[in-house]
């Protein structure tokens, strides 16, 4: 009798490690930024460099896609921000922002003009002192310089900011509605 008692205690502590370890892996991967176009750590091509201050690329947003969202996201945001920038403040290269939940990619070239972001994202105005991507194009004879391409996963639909804010002023509303977030980093230097 006692054997049979420690068997099903055993064979119930199997169980319920068997479920948890289901429970674990059903609850998905980490939340995950990815580019088929840029390298983690990798150079940006000429394709996403700026053209202008010098610079003579092609300024075309790389693709991005992303997974395991975490539960409860309800909008995304990206950033990608140089704080290598000779500023004191670094550069904002680009800010997207009320990206809907269902979203888990931006195509290449999304950021420009005539990109193809979700129909209720928004382009938040970067260093360059438009909307839209911009690309990196640090000072000649510079050190490369760090491309931080970041995206949250926002508890809000929308984020309530006036139209033509600074990044600074929305990267303050993304942070503040944050679920999490994930980052990589690219370089480039000339």
């Amino acid at each position: 009798m006692r054997h049979l008692h420690r068997d099903r205690v055993a064979l119930a502590s199997a169980a319920a490690a068997l479920l948890l370890g289901l429970s674990a892996a059903a609850a998905g991967e980490a939340f995950k930024l990815r580019s088929p176009t840029v390298a983690p750590d990798g150079t940006l091509a000429n394709d996403q460099v700026y053209d202008g201050f010098g610079c003579s690329g092609r300024n075309i947003s790389p693709a991005l896609t992303w997974s395991g969202a975490p539960a409860g996201t309800k909008s995304f945001a990206l950033t990608v921000y140089d704080p290598d920038a000779p500023t004191g403040s670094g550069w904002w290269h680009w800010v997207v922002y009320d990206i809907p939940a269902s979203v888990t990619e931006l195509a290449e070239g999304a950021g420009d003009a005539g990109g193809s972001l979700p129909a209720s994202a928004k382009q938040g105005r970067t260093d360059f002192g438009t909307a839209g991507y911009g690309g990196p194009c640090p000072p000649a004879g510079d050190k490369p310089h760090h491309y931080v391409f970041t995206l949250y996963a926002l508890k809000v639909a929308t984020i309530d900011v006036p139209a033509g804010s600074s990044a600074a002023w929305i990267g303050f509303t993304i942070r503040a509605s944050r679920l999490a977030s994930s980052s990589f980093t690219a370089l480039y230097g000339r």
